[in-house]
């Protein structure tokens, strides 16, 4: 495959994407179920035909897309609105995190069979999202 193939595809992708990020906005739809949808379209039992079956490539691609995401999403976010569950956040963010590890932990080491170590390794893995469920409750932005 060459390397102008390739550019053009991830350019078209890339254009396909930005589309579906505004038309996210205009029709309701999270802006994750496109860009699934855009993907599934893309892929090999789709109508884009990509095969793609080079897993050290998915986990680089995974990880640039990830850096981005994050980055994009700190660009892009508003402050007024973040403010009402700042405390709420760094609770969580610290006590919550440190609390869910050791009751999970605790439960998988005593009930489920792991090792201590096993545990305490699975309640870091879960307990991870608990400083983005806040801001999933927190106040909602009303725009007028």
């Amino acid at each position: 495959m060459s390397l102008e193939y390739i550019l053009v595809v991830v350019a078209v992708l890339l254009m396909l994407s930005i589309f579906a990020s505004k038309a996210s906005g205009r029709l309701g739809v999270p802006a994750l179920i496109l860009f699934l949808v855009l993907g599934m379209l893309a892929g090999s039992e789709g109508i884009g035909g990509i095969y793609f079956d080079d897993a050290e490539l998915a986990q680089w691609v995974g990880v640039v897309a990830l850096a981005f995401i994050l980055f994009a999403a700190g660009l892009e976010t508003d402050w007024k609105f973040v403010r009402g569950s700042l405390g709420s956040a760094l609770s969580l963010s610290t006590v919550g995190v440190l609390l869910t590890s050791v009751v999970v932990g605790w439960f998988a080491h005593r009930v489920a069979g792991f090792s201590l170590l096993q545990g305490m390794l699975l309640g870091a893995i879960v307990s991870a999202t608990d400083a983005a469920a806040v801001f999933l409750t927190g106040p909602k932005r009303v725009d007028v």
